[in-house]
């Protein structure tokens, strides 16, 4: 056993000197030494290749600006070009049949028809009133002229006395005598006077009393203030109106309006007169023109409103519609990309990351402009643009990468 244990240990201990004092000789007796001397030098000669091999390959996009148009996008809904509560503007009961609603009506169409009752009577008493006034214009004109020439009449004696008086020819108590008439018929001018004003003055209440007696009966009949239809039932048969009271609504959809709020940042793309399109929730697709931009923003929303006036012949659009309304605005130039290109960075800012030169990995902020189907407009970016839309989220900015090109999204 020991002898075989000392065979063993002078073995391991050849072992180890070959190992470690004669590597070059084992290597080369076991005919590896050519390889590893080539492979060395291949490590050596290309440190180039080592890097290609560690560069991330991506997908990129090579992206050229268009030029698209900035319409603004608003969300919002349909509303009644007009929309009228008629109410009832005296009292009285109905004596007309109603009207059921989504009947049409024309302007001057009568709605509701109340009983008279003795507004007849109360007006008829007005005209003879005021005729009565009239007939006493004649009587209070001749005593105005009577007046007058009562005054003429004094103004002749009091002459004569006074001539008559400084020629000694009359006494003074003739002269006083005629001055006194003077002013008594003065006195009378006045009085006509005031009776023919009191006259003209009967007349005109008398007027007044007609044309309200004339309103009133003009209040029996409550008619359609313009071209519509009904929203809801006229009044009953047999309802008490009282002033205030609904007789209909009517409103108007011909034409139609879309009624949207802009947020401040765009509101100054928006000028009236331009033309807009709107997709209903139905799918119908409308066109029309802004005929309203506010001036005052909403105090919660900060927002402005806007309007847009649609042809609706057909009333097939309908009152508090949703709307996706697109107001057009001046061009501009924007890029087409997937929406999966997009990406933040460190700070959180919404960009992509582009490939630039020595392909070195930026990372370019960007503007979202409009969200579509076939993807996102963005601005921001140089004319032309090589996006990383596959890899993106693998890189950071600095790295360098191997990029493969695709053709862009028409």
């Amino acid at each position: 056993m020991r002898l075989i244990s000392f065979v063993n240990a002078i073995l391991v201990i050849a072992a180890l000197f070959l190992l470690v004092f004669e590597r070059d000789a084992l290597f080369a007796f076991a005919g590896r030494g050519d390889s590893e001397t080539e492979t060395a030098s291949e490590t050596d000669s290309a440190p180039d290749l080592q890097t290609a091999q560690n560069a991330i390959g991506v997908v990129v996009q090579r992206s050229a600006a268009r030029e698209i148009d900035s319409a603004v996008s608003v969300r919002g809904q349909t509303r009644a070009n007009r929309q009228v509560e008629v109410l009832a503007e005296t009292t009285s009961t109905v004596i007309s049949e109603p009207k059921r609603k989504g009947a049409f009506v024309e302007a001057g169409d009568l709605l509701c028809e109340l009983d008279p009752g003795t507004r007849p009577a109360s007006l008829a008493e007005a005209v003879a009133a005021k005729l009565e006034a009239e007939s006493r214009i004649p009587e209070a004109e001749a005593r105005l002229e009577e007046a007058h020439a009562l005054v003429a009449e004094a103004q002749i004696n009091l002459t004569a006395a006074q001539r008559l008086s400084e020629t000694g020819f009359g006494s003074e108590t003739r002269r006083i005598s005629s001055e006194a008439s003077m002013r008594s018929a003065e006195a009378g001018v006045k009085t006509a006077e005031a009776g023919l004003e009191a006259t003209r003055a009967g007349i005109e209440a008398a007027s007044a009393e007609v044309e309200a007696a004339q309103r009133e009966i003009d209040r029996q009949t409550i008619e359609a203030p313009f071209k519509g239809l009904l929203e809801s039932d006229t009044a009953e048969l047999g309802s008490l109106m009282q002033p205030g009271s609904l007789c209909a609504t009517v409103i108007q959809l011909d034409p139609i309006k879309l009624v949207g709020f802009v947020p401040e940042t765009e509101v100054n793309k928006i000028i009236v007169g331009s033309e807009a399109s709107a997709r209903l929730i139905t799918g119908l697709e409308v066109a029309g023109r802004v005929t309203f931009l506010s001036r005052s923003a909403d105090e919660t929303t900060r927002t402005f409103e806007v309007e847009i006036t649609v042809p609706n012949p057909e009333l097939a659009i309908r009152d508090g519609q949703t709307a996706d309304i697109r107001i057009a605005a001046e061009g501009a130039k924007a890029h087409l990309l997937p929406q999966s290109a997009l990406t933040l960075n460190n700070e959180g800012q919404i960009g992509v990351r582009t490939v630039g030169s020595d392909n070195i990995v930026e990372f370019m902020p960007i503007l979202l402009l409009r969200d579509t189907a076939e993807g996102v407009w963005v601005d921001g970016l140089p004319e032309t643009s090589d996006v990383i839309v596959i890899g993106q989220e693998f890189v950071t900015q600095g790295v360098k990468v191997e990029p493969t090109y695709r053709e862009a999204a028409q």
